[in-house]
């Protein structure tokens, strides 16, 4: 079990990104969260199994077809209890 942090630059607010993210750790039954940051990022935590977490941020680092992600910066956190994948506000 794996966690990590990731902040995405780019045009990644308003083009349902926080959606397709979501979307996509529930396809790899990952947990988490994926919010908007002030600056224009957007910023997630994700966790699971390894390969799953690395699956899923390589489809992020993507986007959907909407979104121009342009930079994301990836840090390790330390696995914590919770249960499914949620857009905070």
């Amino acid at each position: 079990m794996i966690r990590r942090y990731a902040r995405i630059s780019g045009w990644v607010q308003g083009v349902g990104f926080r959606y397709y993210v979501r979307h996509t750790a529930s396809r790899f039954a990952l947990t988490g969260w994926v919010r908007n940051r002030e600056d224009g990022d957007v910023e997630l935590e994700v966790q699971g199994d390894a390969f799953s977490v690395e699956q899923f941020l390589e489809l992020v680092r993507e986007g959907n077809r909407y979104a121009q992600v342009e930079g994301m910066e990836v840090f390790p956190l330390d696995p914590i209890g919770e249960y499914g994948f949620e857009i905070l506000d």
